[in-house]
């Protein structure tokens, strides 16, 4: 610690921040680069910039934090510190396999390029110059380099070094959002033919999981740019004025010696996507998306997605195995309610604790999850269990994945369990739930819920673990909007119970809700 920086367990604080961008490293790894006026908040002898949630796992132990600017010439603070009262062992923020990990510019969790052996980076690059071959040849798009990558190639001819991966855009013809989806999925299609795991992210882009020697996945992320109405879009969130020229003709960029396509006027582009200050060295740059722009691009194409990267944070952490591996007492409770051998569909099914139980007694089960590590969570351990369940993507934010999985569900009867999980969804991600309930239940069977609770009378305190991700919901606001969906209460419960994490709860709610077909009305006869 010196007199103008001060590090703490909850974070750090500075008595002259300034209004530069600043990089810290650990032992003399880049972790993390911060803004303290975009970050910090007014503290005691200075501004306060607190941890992120991702590396707070880690800060146990001793390490030489550096705080400098950018470039690295003038340096805030270099000294060793220790960290949670743990003298003995240094601070190691690392991946199982024992890679170096740092925080990237959309606030996860990843191994930068800095930290990239160079015939690991080269991997990197043939892959992406597979991918771009393989949409211009396979797939009859124009494809192109763009954002981090297009900006190291125009900057130094190198990989930004706090990257984590790259990305390539397309141009498409589509003049509508049906369009561009049905696009979008024949794209899919040609990609996985030509031998590329794919995993879809929105209706408008793709993931490429690139296996790379050093035994980690490289993401090649694959967005569309479109035009609609005289605005130019571009997968993600990017949104304005961008002529036509600046993208086509393509023309050619070099990146470490390897040769890419390129927008027409890559500066321009650098200029639409980072602003014009893009220039500058940034590592802690965020994008400030038009609002409208970014409403519309979800509307058409996305849904909402609210946490599902920090779900996944949260599924690669030692904390997701403090959840229990055994039936829960709600899974009790809910088999008690419904004592038929009818099917159940496990929504939000975390590990799949709940997915076996209701197996083991006969019930033909199907899950569906929201993030991607617990759905591969509970594929292991439904699969170690002996079970043939299938685990399946439902994205409650998402109209397109709801309709899917509600006219799945209402083929056959089933019963819908959720336990916990709608302390961890928005109004809207709640409606979408009430609405495939509606849809699911058309042949009868129950939703059987379980939240923590608070209710006029009683505020049990503090919100439920996992921290942040799941909260309290009221009661009464919760009735209103399942009858107000045609939904009916046919049982509530209010009882002690325990989160997700297994840690006490004082209160919680149970509830089994039945949506009544509608009855059509006879048309008036008259004569």
């Amino acid at each position: 610690m010196t007199g103008t920086v001060t590090v703490t367990e909850q974070g750090i604080t500075l008595a002259s921040p300034g209004v530069e961008p600043l990089v810290l490293s650990l032992d003399g790894r880049y972790v993390w680069s911060f803004s303290p006026g975009r970050d910090g908040v007014p503290a005691r002898g200075g501004t306060f910039v607190a941890w992120p949630d991702q590396l707070r796992r880690f800060l146990r132990g001793t390490a030489v934090v550096r705080v400098s600017d950018v470039p690295g010439t003038r340096v805030l603070l270099e000294d060793e510190v220790t960290l949670g009262g743990a003298s003995g062992r240094r601070i190691g923020v690392v991946d199982p396999q024992g890679l170096p990990l740092a925080i990237d510019k959309v606030g996860h969790l990843c191994r930068a390029f800095s930290a990239t052996e160079d015939a690991v980076r080269d991997e990197i690059l043939a892959g992406t110059r597979r991918a771009l071959d393989d949409l211009a040849e396979g797939c009859g798009v124009r494809a192109y380099l763009n954002y981090g990558a297009l900006l190291g190639a125009v900057r130094d001819g190198a990989m930004i070094a706090h990257d984590s991966d790259t990305d390539v855009c397309y141009l498409s013809e589509a003049s509508s959002p049906a369009e561009l989806i049905l696009e979008s999925y024949r794209i899919e299609r040609t990609l996985r033919g030509r031998g590329w795991n794919v995993l879809r992210m929105s209706g408008g882009d793709v993931k490429l999981l690139l296996p790379l020697s050093d035994g980690r996945q490289c993401h090649i992320d694959v967005f569309v740019a479109f035009r609609i109405a005289g605005t130019f879009y571009q997968l993600g969130n990017r949104s304005g004025r961008l002529p036509e020229s600046a993208i086509l003709p393509l023309s050619t960029i070099t990146l470490h010696g390897h040769a890419f396509p390129a927008p027409a006027d890559p500066e321009a582009m650098l200029a639409f996507v980072y602003g014009a200050g893009w220039r500058v060295p940034d590592p802690s740059f965020r994008y400030a998306d038009p609002v409208a722009g970014v409403r519309r691009l979800d509307g058409w194409l996305r849904g909402y997605r609210t946490d599902m990267g920090r779900w996944t944070e949260f599924y690669r952490s030692p904390d997701a195995r403090r959840i229990s591996q055994s039936g829960s007492a709600f899974a009790r409770w809910a088999h008690q309610q419904v004592r038929s051998t009818g099917a159940i569909a496990d929504l939000g099914c975390g590990n799949g604790r709940d997915a076996v139980y209701f197996a083991k007694r006969g019930r033909p089960v199907v899950a569906y999850e929201f993030s991607r590590a617990a759905r591969g969570t509970a594929r292991r351990r439904i699969a170690s269990k002996g079970h043939g369940i299938d685990v399946r993507l439902l994205m409650l934010g998402e109209l397109r994945s709801v309709l899917l999985a509600g006219a799945e569900l209402a083929r056959t009867r089933h019963h819908l369990y959720a336990r916990q999980l709608l302390g961890c969804l928005d109004a809207p991600a709640r409606a979408n739930l009430w609405l495939m309930s509606r849809m699911a239940l058309r042949h009868g069977g129950s939703l059987l819920l379980e939240f923590s609770a608070e209710t006029g009378e009683q505020n049990p305190g503090p919100a439920p673990g996992p921290a942040g991700l799941v909260r309290r919901l009221d009661v009464d606001a919760v009735r209103r909007e399942i009858e107000a969906a045609g939904g009916v209460i046919a049982r509530e419960e209010l009882a002690e119970g325990v989160d997700m994490l297994g840690e006490p709860d004082p209160l919680v709610c149970r509830m089994r809700v039945l949506w009544p077909r509608p009855t059509p009305s006879n048309p008036r006869r008259t004569g």
